[in-house]
């Protein structure tokens, strides 16, 4: 009886964590693109083919050679609001997508 309950609760344990991992979606690099052209390139440089922007914020393709700037600092900051960026609210999705991204730069 026992060994019934533990597989039991290593099955349902394998169901509620692992399955949904196995499921999930890869980050987008080019969703990511199309997230940060319509939020970011107002004040920063977000392709390398764009013009520079502005002097004072630094450009996406800067951000992306910085090896401090790992995917969990970047995933960080994204996930925290700024006083000089508009307050985007976005889905980790989202924000897996802009870090792939910006990572593909680093090229």
């Amino acid at each position: 009886m026992l060994r019934l309950i533990s597989r039991l609760i290593c099955f349902d344990f394998i169901t509620i964590f692992a399955l949904p991992a196995l499921a999930a979606t890869p980050p987008d690099p080019a969703q990511g693109q199309t997230i940060v052209k319509r939020w970011c390139a107002g004040c920063h440089q977000v392709a390398p083919d764009q013009k520079p922007v502005s002097s004072d914020v630094p450009s996406f393709v800067f951000v992306a050679h910085q090896e401090k700037l790992t995917e969990k600092v970047l995933s960080d900051f994204l996930a925290t609001s700024h006083p000089r960026m508009p307050d985007m609210a976005l889905t980790r999705a989202e924000i897996a997508d802009i870090v792939a991204y910006i990572k593909s730069l680093d090229r």
